[in-house]
């Protein structure tokens, strides 16, 4: 699973605004706010869907979290960006 650090890090690699991926993954801003700043628990679905959206356009998680590390893809999913 993502972790807070990992969702700024494959935000910055994108060049993506908080807002931006709440509205790719289909969240609120709030969550998004919320889980990197780690201010609340936010359920596994949300955290779910902001990883799914990052990974959709070519981001990849590595070491599993742990403490994990994000990189693009070399080839990125056709129409991704």
């Amino acid at each position: 699973m993502m972790n807070a650090a990992q969702c700024r890090a494959a935000r910055a690699l994108l060049d993506w605004t908080q807002p931006r991926l709440a509205e790719a993954a289909g969240v609120g801003l709030s969550t998004v706010v919320d889980f990197e700043k780690e201010r609340r628990a936010v359920s596994a679905e949300a955290v779910g869907k902001l990883m799914a959206a990052l990974q959709g356009v070519g981001v990849e998680f590595t070491n599993g979290g742990k403490p994990g590390g994000v990189r693009l893809a070399l080839d990125p999913e056709p129409g991704a960006a």
